[in-house]
């Protein structure tokens, strides 16, 4: 296997060493629970999305440990050689289970919970909270945004603002806070999304003068691509383009914006636009959006938002803060027994939970918790709660469900998103600091 390839060394060098010594220890094997959540949340969000589950469940099946690697631990004494034949024929057999994508998500809620042996279990801390940690930042600020824009399309493009392969995985992201395209190929190609662009200020400078670069475009492109109005002068490059467009036999498609005052800029243009008789043309704005000048351009004729670098630094939060901590152990009679950390403001609750959110008039009330012995028990007595449960399986016993994977995935989770989010209470959608979208309530079963 091509070392690239393999996700397994993408990780903190701690992971390795804790598994040494457990198996060094015979303390490896051990049956063990580990939850994924957050203490709390980043400045002004009152509720967080999930995402990122099938990229887990992508590098899942490349978490192996090829010789270079195994060679890598073993001469830098890393760990020793009992770990290196543990490690020989890694493969993770144990659950995983937890919110699908798209769901949304308060503090401490159980987003994945992992159910394996310690070594096992252990070694994949670090990759699943670097991927959750940054695609459910993202989708959470695309939430927010598309909140703001109030049903006017939001579209990605900020790959040029962040690392590369980042960039592909925050498109994704951005699709499950309910984005609707990407100016990323890479994305595009791989995961299904609409790819949109058409050409930049080099493109008009590149000619002689506007009407050439227009006229060019819309031959290659046709007369209902979108034409970037704001090299020059504004007022000019509109009647150009609504006049070459026609030349062409059509009707231009749409103007975009990326400079100066948006709002007046807007209503301007729209007004020019009406009374040149090109009703049909559109107005796309750019310009380092994030989801408060999109709510400041709710008044203003403005038909859809590229967003770039505000999005894929997850506007202010670039992390979600999750956590993965261990809730649950075999004990040495070989039964499961919770077990929390007890430290000033880094306390945790101990116990494997599941979890479910109590609906009342289609309105999402309180978030249940529930440690209990099986999923039977806290299935019933979410019943009992007109409770809606949020978990679902996306491993069992090492066998991965690839139904989370691949373009369809993608489609499921941005409309389960639209669902969840109208199912909070009507202050969740505030993009002002609040209170958490709705409560925790912990029951022990």
């Amino acid at each position: 296997m091509n070392t690239r390839e393999t996700t397994s060394l993408l990780t903190d060098m701690y992971e390795l060493t804790m598994v040494d010594s457990a198996l060094e220890h015979g303390m490896g094997q051990r049956q063990c629970v580990f939850e994924i959540f957050t203490r709390r949340f980043p400045s002004s969000r009152r509720f967080l999305v999930m995402a990122g589950v099938a990229r887990i469940l992508e590098g899942l099946k490349r978490f192996r440990f090829d010789d270079s690697q195994l060679k890598y631990l073993s001469d830098n004494k890393i760990v020793g050689p009992t770990t290196i034949k543990f490690l020989e024929n890694y493969e993770f057999s144990g659950d995983i289970f937890g919110y699908p994508e798209g769901e949304v998500f308060m503090v401490n809620s159980p987003i994945l919970t992992v159910r394996g042996t310690f070594a096992e279990a252990c070694l994949l801390e670090t990759y699943l909270l670097s991927i959750l940690n940054f695609d459910c930042a993202v989708a959470s600020a695309a939430s927010r945004m598309t909140i703001a824009a109030h049903g006017r399309p939001c579209v990605d493009m900020g790959a040029r603002r962040v690392h590369e392969r980042a960039a592909v995985s925050a498109a994704r992201a951005a699709q499950i806070g309910g984005f609707q395209g990407t100016s990323d190929l890479e994305a595009g190609k791989r995961y299904g999304i609409r790819a949109i662009g058409t050409a930049a200020h080099a493109f008009t400078l590149l000619f002689e003068d506007e009407e050439a670069a227009f006229t060019a475009q819309i031959e290659s492109m046709g007369p209902d691509t979108t034409l970037l109005v704001d090299t020059y002068n504004v007022t000019a490059a509109v009647e150009k383009a609504v006049r070459i467009a026609r030349a062409a036999g059509g009707e231009l498609g749409a103007v975009r914006l990326d400079s100066g005052d948006l709002v007046a800029g807007a209503f301007k243009v729209r007004q020019q636009l009406d009374d040149l008789g090109a009703t049909s043309t559109k107005i796309t704005v750019t310009n380092d959006l994030d989801e408060y000048a999109i709510a400041g351009l709710g008044a203003a004729p403005v038909d859809s938002y590229g967003v770039g670098t505000k999005l894929v630094t997850g506007s202010g939060s670039p992390t979600a803060a999750l956590v993965y901590k261990l809730v649950a152990r075999e004990d040495a009679n070989g039964n499961l027994e919770s077990v929390a950390k007890q430290s000033a403001e880094k306390s945790t609750r101990g116990g494997l939970k599941w979890a479910g959110r109590a609906i009342e008039d289609h309105t999402a009330t309180t978030e249940l918790l529930l440690t209990a012995p099986n999923w039977e028990a806290a299935a019933e007595y979410l019943a009992r709660r007109d409770a809606r449960p949020l978990q679902k399986d996306f491993v069992v016993g090492g066998a991965i469900d690839k139904s989370w994977i691949g373009p369809d995935a993608l489609q499921r989770a941005q409309q389960r998103h639209i669902e969840a989010r109208n199912e909070l209470p009507y202050q969740a959608w505030r993009l002002s600091e609040g209170e958490v979208a709705i409560p925790t309530e912990y029951v022990d079963l």
